[in-house]
C-alpha cells in the first residue's frame, strides 16, 4: 500500500513537471513577454521639427524602459548613445517604440540623429537615471 502511494506522488510530481514545461509552449510565443512588460516603464512624447515634448526623462536603473515616440511633422531620429539606443522616427503620425534597460547611473544625453531642418542641432534633451 505505502508503495501505491509513493507511486501516486511520483505520477503527480512529474506531471506538474510536464505541465509547467509545456505551459509557455501552448500559450504562444508571448508568454514570457506579457510578464516582462508590466515591469516596463514607458514614456510617451511627441517630436516636432527642434522640439521633444519632453526635454527631461527621470527613470531608475536597471528598470527596462519603452520610449513611445510620435512625429508630429517630418522624419526624425532618436538616440540616446550612452545606452546604444536609437530609432527613425519616419512615417509622422506613427508611433515608434524604443526599448533599453539604463543598466548605469547618471545624466545622459538623448537627440535627434536625422537631419530634420536649420535647428536640428539644438533637438535634444537629457535622460536621467537615478540608482
Amino acid at each position: 500500500m505505502r508503495t501505491d502511494a509513493i507511486a501516486a506522488w511520483t505520477r503527480r510530481r512529474w506531471l506538474k513537471a510536464a505541465l509547467a514545461a509545456a505551459a509557455p509552449a501552448a500559450l504562444g510565443p508571448g508568454a514570457y513577454h506579457v510578464a516582462a512588460a508590466s515591469r516596463e516603464v514607458v514614456i510617451k512624447m511627441t517630436v516636432k521639427r527642434f522640439e521633444f515634448s519632453k526635454k527631461v526623462i527621470v527613470v531608475k536603473k536597471g528598470v527596462p524602459l519603452v520610449i513611445e515616440i510620435t512625429s508630429l511633422d517630418v522624419p526624425h531620429g532618436f538616440a540616446v548613445p550612452d545606452f546604444h539606443a536609437r530609432a527613425e522616427i519616419v512615417m509622422p503620425g506613427k508611433v515608434t517604440q524604443v526599448r533599453f534597460t539604463p543598466d548605469k547611473a547618471g545624466e545622459f544625453p538623448f537627440l535627434c540623429d536625422i537631419f530634420c531642418g536649420d535647428k536640428h542641432e539644438e533637438l535634444e534633451g537629457r535622460l536621467i537615471v537615478g540608482a
